[in-house]
């Protein structure tokens, strides 16, 4: 394979210097995959130190050969202001939880996807890929032409922060890809034993390398590594991390690359994102093996699985050796092995039906009750949270355990004084598992649940067929403010950018901001005297208000944060009434009368507009500037989507479009009645394709689905066949 030239074509230095500094990329990036991914060492770090001086005055005196993949660029660039949002080019899925986590678990699955295949007891058994689930921070990596161009986090699946400085300083992921690294051995290995069927590349080549190539894996820290990093923050007298995972996301989000250098991330590939062609793979254990063929670390416990039984060994085997390994894992994670199979099974909703993560039991310690808390959320939520004697479980010190509700409360009969169990259900939240009521004080009184709020001191009512109360204060309850506040300024309502948690905490605690008006008032000089606030971003946020002033009914319905009422349901609020007038005026058989609102929806948005302060709050919104805030958008007539040209249509948008954005795509298709799925079934009407279409294309041509370009879905909109 050619060796890629990342040189300059401009100004070239003497041909002597040009060709050392290649060699000194080339030496360079050999022993620091030795070192890093290999623990294989081949030099003293004297000599690798020597090298990596002789390229830093190199790139000192011909500042042109300077790339971004050389090798002295894995701690650099200047401290951020912020981090970039990324669009991820392929969604990054979450994976569903199996939550039995006995042998069942794995069986349940195997016996879903032989159903979903349709395979009857006489076919083989599927093919699985079976890999540890490590307690990291999910990263894409995505290179062009075998340079590292931008690292993202997973974010919320469609958009992350681009922390490639950062990334760059973990030595275990190659700046630059495109020939084998010297030494690899690209088979997997087996522990001693396994019954697992294994396959290795035919003969010593390199697969090609595709010019853009997304690798998805997890950013970890070891557990050796997080024991000397608070070592070492003790001795500097420094807070402490809480956990590997905590410490290791902590890095990578640091807005300093040199701070994140100084944690030691390390980092393994498990799978693929977007990729610019075909291969001749046809596994995902195929590919695999190339990602480590190209430098990239695998873990040396992923294995192939025949059937469940295989499975069930996998799952055993790992939770055995999951205290002894070097870092933290919370279970294990199946993907049917066969690229065929996994377009056949596709996705449900953000979860595709190939894979599954299988928990392990979590971890169960005694401690105390020290007092029963009622904590309120942003929709006015009252949950009782038991307040514990610290204790360390699952890798975390847990304080708090949710007791749910009043039902649930009154079911474990939990009392203040008890002595409990604590598990961290799934590893994630802490829970109260039961009561030992032998060591019960005397005298200890069983919990009831207040009858108001405990922030505002409004009525809390539980309604019919719910288990939790509710504060009735809605926008006027300090406790769902600063939620409130934020929902209001999510990026998928009214969008104030640059409204995050901590500036929202800063103006509701000073008391500059009670409720959402508040936002419009505030001045360039308030905002600029909060902490971390300079004129400049004190500005930013000025001009993030005016511009969210200008928004849609459907987004601002949405912003209020009315029980129930999602973006779906705000967007045929809006399409049926036409005005908020008329929504906020409808009776509960008006709005039932709405698509997908049902009678719990339909009295839960008559019980937010029938408050006072709730209409107060839209009324200054939308009243005109100076007596109000100025908030405006279209209104029209009441449409009925069954008159509508799509109506009852299903649409999948895929790849890139010549002129349409996806989001302005799905809203025409919406406005003419039709629905717009996430992926391709035998109930898609049409599947809309662009340029880089993917494996939805491919599946709607397997099941006959009619496929149309733009131009096509101009037509159809128009009404041309």
């Amino acid at each position: 394979m050619a060796t890629l030239d990342l040189f300059s074509a401009g100004a070239t230095p003497a041909g002597p210097d040009r060709q050392r500094v290649q060699e000194l990329h080339r030496l360079l990036h050999h022993h620091a995959h030795r070192y890093y991914v290999l623990d294989e060492p081949e030099i003293p770090d004297a000599e690798y130190d020597r090298l990596f001086r002789e390229l830093q005055d190199l790139e000192a005196a011909h500042p042109e050969l300077l790339t971004p993949d050389s090798p002295t660029q894995r701690v650099g660039g200047k401290p951020l202001d912020h981090f970039a949002s990324v669009r991820h080019a392929v969604p990054m899925l979450s994976i569903r939880t199996e939550t039995d986590t006995e042998a069942s678990g794995a069986e349940a699955f195997d016996a879903r996807v032989r159903r979903e295949l349709g395979l009857t007891e006489a076919d083989l058994p599927v093919e699985y890929v079976a890999e540890p689930k490590f307690d990291g921070l999910a990263i894409n990596l995505r290179y062009e032409q075998g340079v590292l161009v931008q690292a993202a986090t997973r974010g919320d699946g469609e958009v992350g922060e681009d922390v490639t400085q950062n990334i760059r300083t973990i030595g275990q992921i190659p700046l630059r890809i495109g020939a084998p690294t010297l030494g690899t051995d690209v088979s997997l290995l087996l522990p001693e034993g396994a019954r697992f069927a294994l396959g290795r590349p035919g003969g010593e080549t390199c697969p090609p390398v595709p010019a853009v190539l997304e690798v998805r894996g997890e950013v970890y820290l070891r557990r050796d590594d997080f024991n000397a990093l608070n070592e070492r923050q003790r001795e500097k007298g420094e807070k402490t991390f809480v956990n590997p995972r905590n410490a290791a996301a902590g890095a990578v989000r640091q807005l300093d690359p040199a701070i994140a250098a100084q944690r030691p991330l390390s980092f393994f590939a498990y799978g693929l994102g977007e990729v610019s062609a075909t291969t001749e793979f046809k596994t995902h254990f195929a590919w695999l093996q190339a990602l480590k063929s190209w430098g990239f670390p695998v873990c040396e416990h992923v294995v192939i699985a025949q059937g469940a039984p295989d499975l069930i060994a996998f799952h055993r085997r790992m939770g055995a050796l999951r205290d002894s390994l070097p870092y933290d894992i919370d279970g294990v994670v199946y993907k049917v092995n066969r690229l065929d199979r996994q377009l056949q099974l596709g996705f449900v909703t953000r979860e595709p039906r190939w894979a599954v993560a299988h928990k392990y039991p979590a971890q169960e310690m005694l401690t105390t009750v020290q007092a029963i808390e009622i904590q309120v959320g942003r929709t006015g939520k009252l949950t009782p949270v038991a307040k514990l004697a610290p204790v360390f479980v699952g890798g975390v010190t847990v304080t708090n355990a949710t007791l749910h509700n009043e039902d649930e409360a009154r079911r474990k009969d939990v009392r203040v004084g008890d002595t409990v169990i604590v598990r961290r259900a799934g590893d994630v939240i802490p829970e109260v598992v039961a009561v030992l009521p032998e060591k019960r004080q005397a005298g200890a009184e069983m919990f009831t649940m207040p009858h108001t709020c405990p922030v505002c001191g409004s009525a809390a009512v539980r309604e019919e067929g719910e288990a939790d109360y509710r504060c009735t204060g809605g926008l006027f309850c300090s406790a769902q403010r600063k939620q409130a506040i934020l929902h209001f300024s999510h990026r998928r309502a009214v969008e104030i950018e640059g409204l995050g948690d901590k500036l929202v905490d800063q103006l509701v605690d000073s008391g500059m901001v009670n409720t959402l008006p508040d936002l419009y008032r505030l001045g360039l000089t308030a905002l600029a005297s909060l902490e971390r606030m300079a004129d400049k971003s004190a500005q930013n946020i000025i001009d993030a208000l005016e511009k969210s002033k200008q928004t849609t009914l459907p987004r601002f319905l949405f912003g209020l944060g009315i029980r129930h009422v999602g973006e779906a349901t705000a967007k045929a609020l809006a399409r049926h009434f036409g005005k908020l007038d008329a929504i906020m005026d409808a009776s509960e058989e008006q709005l039932l009368q709405v698509a997908d609102v049902g009678p719990v929806v339909a009295q839960s948005i008559r019980t937010f507009f029938e408050q006072p302060h709730n209409r107060e709050v839209v009324e200054q919104l939308r009243k005109p500037v100076p007596d109000g805030c100025g908030v405006t958008w279209e209104e029209g007539e009441p449409v009925v989507i069954e008159a509508l040209p799509l109506a009852g249509k299903t649409f999948v948008l895929t790849g890139t479009l010549p002129t349409l954005s996806r989001e302005d795509a799905k809203a025409m298709l919406e406005a003419a009645g039709a629905k717009v799925a996430g992926s391709v079934s035998k109930k898609t009407d049409y599947v809309v394709a662009g340029e880089e279409a993917g494996s939805k294309l491919e599946k709607a041509m397997a099941l006959g689905v009619a496929v149309l370009d733009e131009a096509g879905l101009f037509r159809l909109m128009k009404g041309d066949s």
